[in-house]
């Protein structure tokens, strides 16, 4: 069940915001001859999606990547979100554009990893590109980057923020408008590195970066374990108001919560009390094991879980402590899930090497 509210918020556990990145981001820019934003990647899209034959006994349609990506094992898709998130407007796009957006975490191989990134997807035209995400940083007057590593196992698109998933350290959040493409000039295309090199930076091979504006901090009260930020959604369907859904993933032993926090719907920052800290609206106990991603529309809650490369996903349906599982209607390893009011259909995305794709279903009823 909910834990008891206390004025209008969960206590227990909160995120603390850091300061922003605002000279480092903008040395970054400089560096680049200014920032390029959404629509500079949109018009530079270098690799193509593919019509698959969809797996799961509700998927309606699925697209599968350019063979590399598909069966890469050191990139993992995770999150999904999409250009309906970001406006809530009527058609759902941006400049004229369908737009997905998944990110993907990389293992270490050959010894390294080389961090997150972010497929920029055009749904009608079918192709797409990868934005690594960085943290920029300047050192004796120098901007130089690092590749940002977490699992981020969901993302959410929403007004000109792109939030990422950090698991037991919070949120990361990016402008997209801070986007960048490192000129010809001073890139290095070069897939072992990452940082200044001279004149030049390398980013392990992505010309365009996103850098780090600032990051909400996972912590908690005295007695009260942090909430692990596995996956995330949009919700703009509650009574309360816009609001960002959290929630950890589990197996065993671990909890299994759900959160709610509030969204202000004019700056999409979350709302915050006057010591600083951003409390959930709701924080329940009652999530399912192994949950890889969660949304809700209208208090109905849609949580994908997976049985392993080769068993088909269940999508749970209902309110946690009273979930309906629908076995085998997803494809198998389904991830981060988001919804899409203009086609009343819910968005995943799945892992495995060989299974990727990002697919749709027709949401159940």
């Amino acid at each position: 069940m909910a834990e008891d509210r206390a004025d209008e918020v969960v206590h227990g556990v909160h995120l603390r915001r850091t300061d922003e990145r605002g000279e480092e981001v903008a040395a970054l820019a400089d560096f680049c001859g200014g920032a390029v934003g959404v629509e500079g990647v949109l018009d530079d899209l270098d690799r193509r999606l593919h019509r698959a034959v969809p797996t799961g006994f509700r998927v309606w349609r699925s697209w599968a990547w350019d063979r590399h990506d598909a069966f890469t094992k050191r990139w993992w898709p995770q999150g999904i979100s999409t250009s309906a998130d970001a406006t809530g407007s009527r058609t759902g796009v941006i400049a004229g554009h369908e737009v997905v957006t998944v990110s993907w975490y990389s293992k270490t191989v050959a010894g390294f990893g080389k961090g997150t990134r972010i497929s920029f997807v055009d749904a009608n035209l079918r192709r797409y590109r990868h934005v690594l995400l960085v943290v920029p940083k300047v050192v004796d007057g120098v901007v130089t980057v690092e590749a940002l590593h977490a699992h981020a196992g969901g993302i959410v698109w929403v007004g000109p923020y792109l939030y990422v998933a950090g698991t037991r350290k919070g949120i990361y959040v990016f402008r997209l408008d801070d986007l960048v493409r490192i000129p010809d000039a001073a890139f290095v295309e070069d897939h072992a590195r990452v940082g200044r090199d001279g004149d030049q930076l390398a980013t392990h091979g992505y010309q365009y970066v996103l850098p780090l504006r600032f990051a909400y901090r996972a912590a908690a009260d005295e007695g009260h374990d942090p909430l692990r930020y596995s996956f995330l959604s949009l919700d703009r369907t509650g009574a309360d108001g816009p609001a960002l859904v959290a929630g950890e993933y589990g197996r065993r032993t671990m909890s299994t919560q759900l959160a709610r926090f509030g969204l202000d719907p004019v700056t999409w920052l979350l709302r915050s009390a006057e010591d600083g800290l951003s409390r959930p609206l709701l924080l329940d106990r009652e999530g399912q094991r192994g949950m890889q991603g969660a949304c809700v529309v209208h208090d109905t809650w849609y949580v994908t879980a997976s049985h392993g490369p080769w068993g088909l996903g269940t999508l749970y349906v209902g309110r946690p402590g009273a979930f309906r599982a629908l076995r085998r209607v997803l494809p198998m390893g389904p991830e981060d899930i988001t919804y899409v009011p203009q086609t009343d259909s819910l968005w995943s995305v799945s892992e495995y090497p060989g299974r990727r794709w990002i697919y749709k279903l027709r949401r159940p009823r």
